[in-house]
């Protein structure tokens, strides 16, 4: 039917970048509920997004809607009773704090982390998504600024390989992950019984927790030594945190019927010497019985003591852990084994965690002798892109520091 429209390919002067009406957006979550609403039906789908943008982090302007259009079509021409322009691709755009090192200096500026970029199956192999987010980079530059505060990096985490968005800006990344088994084994390279005691985290918890690794953050730049590769944070606030758990907690409550109580766990009581990390359930099998395809993420892994996290640098760290680090994984090893009883408890098929250091690594091997690093190159594929000008590879030249999964959106 599309065929018949004769429509404009993506090179053309008449489409445009613009801000959707509801019933503009309700025509791409419908479509785009095939390929994201993992176990739910469709109709939960579309309750999950619309009660996930008035989420502390989201709400008051924190997520944005965009669609191109053709500003030459006057209606949309597949729904012509209700006034809508036809979108022709689509995209929402996070408002999250960050943090700049740049030559000794640091400085807070928004990052825009772009989400649900998709153009219908019978809109396809004109360019829309390519032209789309052309405009979107264009756009983000200013999107929300002020004198105070510009716009200096955007994300995104793709899920079609590196090339596409690459070409249009958003360089790739490292973007690895381990992963431990959903279920306890008996097949554990140390005693479990040996290993430190590590404690639930529930939601009353987080909010000081998220303070305490803010700070950290943000002592971690200041201290960063001069002739440094410039750095980047998304920061790990409790918003960002609690946005992924209000998802979290929507999908198992249609899916399980009940909402998950631990967020996450804890080794150690004294302040400035503990490790923690949170994470989230993700359902992709709508068989509550069943765990294939269903991960719980590591969100965030905070060494307090170190004044840094799992993270601290490029990406590479798991490749060139210290002996420092090497200490903390019997600690994270004990983390990983209170999310596997997790895991198991929800359906959970794997726990995995983003881009890991030495330390997390050996953690994982403790407890799955044959866990390794996966470099993934389709799906998930961290991609940043720099708007200050800049000479080479930005890759190579900044250092994303906190590329975990808090940070996807």
């Amino acid at each position: 039917m599309t065929n018949d429209l004769n429509l404009p390919d993506g090179t053309s002067s008449t489409l445009a970048l613009v801000n959707p009406t509801q019933d503009e957006k309700l025509i791409q979550f419908k479509l785009n509920a095939t390929e994201w609403r993992g176990a739910l039906s469709l109709e939960a789908y579309l309750r999950r997004e619309e009660a996930l943008s008035k989420q502390s982090l989201t709400q008051d302007g924190g997520i944005t809607y965009w669609i191109l259009v053709d500003t030459a079509m006057k209606e949309n021409p597949l729904a012509p009773a209700s006034g809508t322009r036809l979108p022709l691709a689509s995209c929402e755009t996070y408002n999250k704090k960050a943090l700049v090192w740049i030559d000794g200096k640091v400085q807070e500026t928004i990052c825009h982390g772009i989400g649900s970029v998709f153009c219908g199956q019978h809109l396809r192999k004109r360019g829309y998504a390519a032209r789309m987010m052309q405009e979107i980079g264009k756009a983000l530059q200013t999107h929300q600024t002020t004198k105070q505060k510009e716009c200096l990096f955007s994300v995104l985490f793709s899920d079609i390989g590196k090339k596409f968005y690459a070409d249009l800006g958003w360089e790739p990344f490292y973007s690895t992950h381990i992963s431990v088994p959903g279920k306890t084994t008996k097949a554990v390279e140390v005693n479990v019984d040996a290993l430190p005691a590590a404690q639930p985290l529930y939601e009353n918890d987080l909010e000081d927790l998220c303070s305490i690794d803010e700070d950290l953050v943000r002592k971690s730049f200041a201290k960063r030594p001069k002739g440094s590769n410039t750095a980047v944070a998304l920061i790990p606030d409790i918003e960002t945190i609690r946005w992924h758990h209000a998802r979290e907690e929507m999908v198992g409550a249609e899916v399980h019927g009940k909402i998950p109580k631990v967020k996450g766990a804890i080794v150690g009581s004294e302040k400035g010497k503990r490790i923690w990390c949170y994470w989230t359930r993700m359902w992709y099998n709508s068989n509550p019985t069943e765990s294939k395809d269903n991960t719980l993420h590591i969100l965030r892994l905070v060494i307090e003591g170190e004044g840094h996290s799992s993270w601290e640098g490029s990406g590479t760290s798991h490749a060139k852990g210290s002996s420092a680090d090497q200490e903390h994984a019997a600690a994270i090893a004990a983390l990983l084994l209170m999310a596997q009883r997790e895991a198991e408890e929800w359906r959970m098929e794997v726990v995995e965690a983003w881009n890991p250091a030495s330390a997390t690594v050996a953690a994982a091997q403790m407890l799955d002798a044959n866990a390794k690093v996966v470099f993934r190159d389709k799906e998930s594929i961290a991609s940043l892109k720099w708007y200050p000008p800049h000479d080479g590879d930005v890759a190579e030249s900044i250092d994303w520091i906190g590329n975990e999964k808090y940070g996807w959106c």
